[in-house]
């Protein structure tokens, strides 16, 4: 089992950055690969950025690609997502996911995701 609270979200205009955290506390950290994912009104969740468990692999979605990054300390058993650039279309609340499965690819299917934060928000002003 492993708790997972996301932070680091707010208001920012367009073109602006934010830095979102996700802090994992319960069993080994390392042994999860990471998932960002993020859901707007009415709108399903979406695969954002993921990270494997060494960190070897990172995988983004097209509509961030170049613009956001996503980092993993295993020492502080924290995942980072670092927006640069942001649009309006970013605005979404931000959810980390975890997964227990052991893989070199990167997963980008929600359903793949064993445990879910419960998200942030992050608005983008024009």
């Amino acid at each position: 089992q492993v708790q997972l609270v996301e932070s680091g979200g707010g208001l920012v205009q367009a073109g602006g950055s934010l830095k979102l955290s996700c802090a994992a506390s319960g069993r080994t950290f390392s042994g999860y690969a990471m998932g960002w994912f993020r859901q707007a009104p009415g709108k399903e969740r979406e695969f954002v950025a993921g990270i494997t468990q060494t960190a070897v692999s990172t995988k983004y979605a097209d509509a961030v690609k170049g613009r956001f990054t996503t980092s993993r300390d295993n020492a502080k058993n924290t995942v980072y997502l670092q927006m640069n650039s942001l649009k309006p279309e970013d605005t979404a609340a931000y959810y980390c996911a975890a997964s227990t499965i052991l893989t070199p690819i990167v997963l980008t299917t929600p359903m793949r995701y064993n445990y879910w934060g419960r998200g942030t928000q992050v608005t983008v002003s024009s």
